[in-house]
């Protein structure tokens, strides 16, 4: 029976996922070179990390095996969320030998890809601290679900899942409506969502906040520029006797530079090099052939 843990995706959206990477290994044939292995033969592996990490992605390892044979049994030792070690035993794997090595690459491909963006983003984490981070839609598509619950697993928060999610103006957006008459419509249409305005320079921080917008995203600022758009929005607030504006900031920011933005009195930092620019963790399935 498979385990539903805290930072796994939707059932469903793991089923999927797994049952056309599977299709892409056993279309049209199967498994031509395991179906030469003798029966009786049986595997005892490990999934052992070889570099530091956060572990991210152990559902879709449970399915793969699951999908190929249900005679295979996964043993987890950690969970998503986790930081290991290398050399750090993850869990277990016991079963026929045959089906171990179909789902072995899908099983690998899915646990390194998702463990590299939790460790990615458990590094944004800490460097950014105390501001919180967002990931984007930047996501290697069909993955989407995926890669946000290793986001969570790797300590960030998501931003919006999809264009459903709220009103988003961006550039291209305001170019054509101007932000007054942006958010006008938005909250005419769709009134009881969020509208988040991105502003390139504090005018239009101060225009946003005059038209009512909810949250601000400050686009390609330097921390000085994004401390005197916290000012004006703080002051913007007690003026008027609303709560501030959310204020994120976003923009060519790197693991590198996000601590310098961590004091500017912003809410959050969100960045696609969380899920678009993650290095695959290192991670072996270590077998011992039995019988």
């Amino acid at each position: 029976m498979t385990t539903h843990r805290p930072f796994d995706a939707p059932r469903g959206v793991v089923v999927d996922a797994v049952a056309r990477a599977l299709a892409e290994d056993l279309t049209p044939l199967g498994d031509i070179s395991a179906a030469l292995l003798p029966p009786e033969a049986r595997a005892v592996a490990q999934f052992v990390a070889r570099t530091h990490g956060v572990v991210a992605g152990a559902a879709c390892v449970d399915e793969a095996f699951a999908q190929v044979s249900e005679e295979v049994q996964v043993e987890w030792l950690v969970t998503d969320g986790d930081r290991v070690a290398p050399g750090q035993v993850l869990a277990t794997v016991t079963g026929p030998l045959a089906p171990v090595l179909t789902a072995e690459r899908t099983a690998l491909n899915f646990l390194g890809h998702l463990s590299g963006i939790a460790t990615r983003t458990r590094a944004f984490v800490d460097a950014a601290a105390p501001l919180r981070v967002w990931d984007t839609r930047k996501t290697i598509p069909g993955l989407r679900s995926l890669e946000k619950a290793a986001v969570r697993a790797g300590g960030a928060r998501n931003h919006r899942g999809n264009l459903s999610d709220w009103v988003m103006f961006k550039d291209n957006h305001l170019t054509a409506l101007g932000i007054v008459e942006a958010v006008r419509r938005a909250r005419d249409a769709w009134p009881g969502r969020t509208v988040h305005v991105e502003c390139e320079r504090i005018d239009q921080v101060v225009e946003a906040l005059d038209a009512g917008a909810d949250a601000i995203l400050l686009d390609n600022m330097s921390p000085d520029e994004v401390w005197a758009c916290v000012v004006v929005a703080e002051e913007h607030a007690a003026a008027h006797g609303t709560r501030r504006a959310l204020l994120e900031v976003s923009g060519g920011i790197t693991l590198e530079t996000v601590g310098t933005y961590a004091e500017t009195g912003a809410d959050v930092v969100s960045s696609g090099s969380l899920t678009n620019s993650s290095p695959v963790l290192d991670i072996g399935l270590d077998i011992e052939v039995h019988g």
